[in-house]
């Protein structure tokens, strides 16, 4: 039976463990966004903290690259591949933010490379998700579009749909930057799906937003009216006039101007503009608002604050780097001053839109100042249309060339995704299956761990009975040997009373009879006899009293026992003690069980005094209420830390006797200072013996 328990033990074990490495590499739910996985050790580790500080805007950008640079030289030299990796996923962030093209590709490569490597499919992603973001601002859209995708590929791998949510839109902007606004719509529309459990108000703002605009570019107006206003419900726990609510009201503006509802254009771009600090907090918005209210006001031929809305917008502009943004509104200076019938100040505008537009790689706002150029200056409008027909025709090849690249990433990424979902649905088979085994095997398990412990607890009861036993037969046998010296002391103690005293009472009273003579010695001589026989007198009555007192006085087996038991290890280990006890109650009255666990227990701390403590003194104290039976055991040791201190066998078993009684115990101790044991005990059994009046009946026999 024995090694059947053994085998079966062990298979559980190894099958549980492998059952919760599968359940760990099933477990990545659906979760809303949550902080880094290492966010205590952030706190904490130097290379973290210094690459922090480096992210940190509020410092002077010179402090920042020594602090990366810091950060970039410890992390070259940690062992620890993970949180190498983990490393230089931050720091390349960190370089991302601080435009330093060459120290972020460095470091995004090592992050790549040591998340390959440890396995860390988490910071890979990430690496991924930099790398987009890189190229995406450097206008590379297939290669951005990738490594969204590949990082999209990674999030679903861990089942982190939130990401993987936040990938899609990544991609369907890249879409739209391409014109592929179709594509774009799908993609978004995708990441709504995935992102809408999570309810991230401000991630399905940004969907629903892109959504509108890409619906715009595709002249499906009626629909992108409907996005932007879902857009601005998701953003109506923030407030009205947050930055992001005015951005929805500026696109919606634009719809409406695209439309030629160049009215009510006018009043959302009004709206936009009454935020009275927004020039401090969005000045790009500012300025973008500024152009549109401007241009939607040429439309009504309203011409009012006409160039200066157009020109504050460009310095604007131009005071933040904002290139797309100028290219706009020199496009609408150049619009104005064509009203005007200016033509040179339309055409010097008109040039400066385009180099705007192509230094930003707005080719959509390039097509349409060369078309623009035709009206300026019709001399050579042939020049500009040719021009024109090269541009678009090479721009349609190139984004039709881009489309292509998408659609077989998004083809790949497609086929991943279902061998992905075919191999979680077999590892949720597998599981199935190791779950019924183990069930089946813990349910045999349990059976025989029943009938051991069954076994187990019958022979402990049975030790308890036959330990019991043994102790009452040590008390009966102590108590026998005090019967009989009592009856020894009693009898000595009453021919004492009777007999000598009797005598000496005798002898006195035949002095005082002979003390009639009256000659001087005589009487002398008889008063000195008479004095010698009354001390002797005084002598036998307190020896009479003292063996009266042993005699008729309760003698405390089980006080006996605990005193052998402090004297016998006292002895052996040079242990000092004392033992405070309440002489006037009767403790042989305590219940046999409790008597011999209340043993076992003092018997096991005096050896933890010992073996443990190093104890050189102890204090025992008994003390009784008339229900609660107090002990405490206090030792001057070295004493233990008692919340990292290991609890030992003996430590368990006295819980276990306790328990058994249905008390309580405390174990107090600190370093140094020693420790104390105490015990409360249950006492229903337990009747107190009111005191016994010596002096009183050794009067009575006298």
């Amino acid at each position: 039976m024995g090694t059947l328990y053994t085998i079966i033990k062990v298979f559980l074990v190894k099958g549980i463990f492998l059952l919760c490495f599968l359940s760990a590499f099933n477990a990545c739910k659906k979760t809303a966004p949550q902080g880094a996985d290492f966010a205590e050790l952030e706190r904490n580790d130097s290379i973290f903290v210094w690459i922090a500080e480096g992210r940190n805007s509020a410092n002077p950008l010179e402090e920042r690259k020594a602090l990366l640079q810091k950060a970039y030289r410890g992390a070259v030299l940690s062992a620890n591949d993970s949180l190498k990796a983990k490393y230089f996923s931050r720091l390349s962030l960190a370089y991302l933010r601080i435009d330093d093209s060459l120290l972020f590709r460095n470091t995004n490569r090592e992050a790549m490379k040591m998340a390959q490597k440890v396995s860390d499919t988490t910071t890979h992603a990430e690496a991924h998700w930099d790398l987009a973001e890189f190229l995406r601002a450097k206008t590379v859209e297939d290669s951005a579009y990738y490594h969204f995708a590949e990082a999209e590929k990674l999030f679903i791998h861990l089942n982190d749909d939130y990401n993987a949510g936040r990938m899609l839109y990544n991609m369907a902007i890249v879409q739209a930057d391409v014109k592929d606004y179709t594509g774009s719509e799908i993609t978004t529309i995708q990441a709504v799906e995935l992102l809408t459990p999570f309810n991230q108000k401000q991630q399905l703002y940004n969907c629903y937003n892109q959504l509108g605009s890409v619906t715009t570019s595709l002249k499906e107006y009626d629909k992108a009216v409907e996005y932007f206003q879902k857009a601005l419900d998701y953003l109506k726990p923030i407030g009205r006039y947050n930055s992001h609510a005015l951005e929805a009201y500026n696109n919606l503006g634009v719809v409406f101007l695209e439309q030629g509802e160049n009215k009510r254009a006018l009043q959302y771009f009004t709206m936009v503009l009454d935020r009275d600090s927004l020039l401090q907090v969005n000045p790009k918005l500012f300025a973008l608002a500024k152009s549109n209210l401007a241009y939607s006001r040429l439309r009504l031929d309203d011409k009012s604050e006409l160039p200066q809305l157009f020109n504050t917008a460009v310095k604007i502009q131009d005071s933040i780097g904002d290139n797309f943004g100028i290219s706009r509104s020199y496009y609408g200076l150049a619009e104005y001053y064509l009203c005007e019938k200016d033509t040179a100040k339309a055409l010097a505008n008109a040039q400066h839109a385009k180099l705007y537009a192509q230094r930003s790689s707005n080719n959509e706002r390039l097509l349409e100042t060369l078309k623009l150029f035709t009206s300026i200056d019709p001399k050579n409008a042939t020049t500009y249309t040719r021009e024109y027909i090269a541009l678009n025709d090479s721009l349609q090849q190139e984004e039709r060339k881009t489309r292509n690249k998408f659609a077989r990433i998004r083809f790949e990424t497609d086929e991943f995704i279902a061998q992905n979902q075919l191999l979680a649905r077999q590892r949720q088979l597998w599981i199935g299956i190791a779950i019924g085994v183990f069930l089946l095997a813990g349910s045999i398990f349990i059976i025989i761990s029943q009938r051991v412990k069954n076994q187990k607890l019958k022979f402990e009861q049975q030790q308890q009975e036959s330990n019991q036993e043994i102790f009452d037969l040590m008390l009966a046998q102590k108590r026998k040997v005090e019967e009989v010296k009592q009856g020894e002391q009693k009898r000595i103690s009453e021919e004492l009373h009777d007999g000598v005293l009797g005598q000496m009472n005798g002898i006195r009273m035949v002095l005082l009879g002979l003390n009639k003579k009256t000659d001087d010695k005589a009487v002398s001589l008889r008063q000195e006899a008479i004095t010698k026989l009354q001390d002797v007198q005084e002598e036998v009555r307190a020896i009479s009293h003292e063996l009266s007192y042993a005699s008729y006085q309760k003698i405390h087996n089980f006080i006996d026992s605990i005193e052998e038991l402090l004297k016998s290890i006292g002895d052996t280990a040079k242990l000092e003690y004392q033992f405070n006890y309440d002489q006037e109650n009767d403790w042989d009255l305590l219940n046999g069980e409790i008597k011999i666990n209340l043993y076992r227990i003092v018997q096991e701390s005096l050896q933890n005094c010992v073996k443990h403590a190093k104890a050189t003194k102890v204090t025992l104290d008994f003390d009784a209420t008339e229900h609660i039976l107090h002990v405490r055991l206090t030792d001057n040791g070295k004493g233990f830390d008692v919340k990292k201190g290991k609890r030992g066998i003996g430590l368990k078993n006295i819980t276990s006797r306790v328990q058994k009684l249905n008390g309580t115990w405390d174990i107090r101790s600190a370093i140094g200072d020693g420790t104390t044991v105490s015990i409360s005990i249950p006492n229903t059994d337990k009747q107190p013996t009111p005191p016994f009046n010596i002096e009183q009946t050794a009067l009575q026999k006298a």
